[in-house]
């Protein structure tokens, strides 16, 4: 049996911070440019590999579940309760935990940060849309389909609340965490229990 996850406004989960265990789902580069003080980045993609170590955080305190608007987080709080991790997510995101004046992590001397993935989400998109029109235009008019199929599929990404072309930009090499980075933090999650 699965239940939904608690949702937690930004002004709850500051108040928690020092008694969760936070997990950012969102991708290195997103993580990189700003993320909750103490958060661990688990990009959505990876959690599988976290299952036995997020299951004893969860038994040892709150975990709680971030990205940057909410929607991420919530597919994840649905995954981890399938497998029987109870978790809560924050409303409205990093983005709404900025908005309300709460300070954001980055990493020292880490890696450049990277755009948000929706960023990168309108950008890809918006640059499709001008090159089908152009080619359309110029070569042949064939070529206005792309721009009308990555219309169709924005309007399913909104209906269903799920974004395929995030999760292909996702698996570019600067969204993508090195074995490295993401073995730190499951060692780093394995002592906060």
């Amino acid at each position: 049996m699965t239940t939904s996850p608690t949702t937690l406004d930004p002004h709850q989960a500051r108040a928690r911070l020092h008694e969760l265990t936070v997990i950012d789902v969102r991708t290195p580069g997103e993580y990189a440019g700003g993320h909750l003080p103490g958060a661990l980045n688990i990009p959505l993609d990876q959690l599988d590999r976290a299952l036995p170590d997020l299951r004893t955080a969860a038994q040892h305190g709150e975990v709680l579940v971030v990205c940057a608007s909410g929607a991420r987080s919530e597919n994840a709080c649905r995954m981890l309760a399938e497998n029987g991790i109870h978790t809560a997510t924050l409303a409205g995101g990093t983005g709404e935990w900025a908005a309300r004046g709460h300070d954001l992590q980055r990493p020292e001397g880490g890696r450049k940060a990277n755009w948000a993935m929706e960023r990168q989400v309108r950008l890809t998109a918006g640059s499709v849309v001008v090159l089908g029109l152009a080619l359309g235009e110029f070569l042949h008019p064939a070529f206005r389909l792309l721009s009308a199929g990555l219309a169709g599929g924005l309007v399913y990404s909104a209906v269903t609340n799920s974004c395929g072309m995030a999760a292909l930009l996702a698996r570019l090499p600067h969204n993508r965490p090195r074995k490295a980075d993401l073995d730190a933090t499951l060692t780093r999650l394995r002592n906060v229990g």
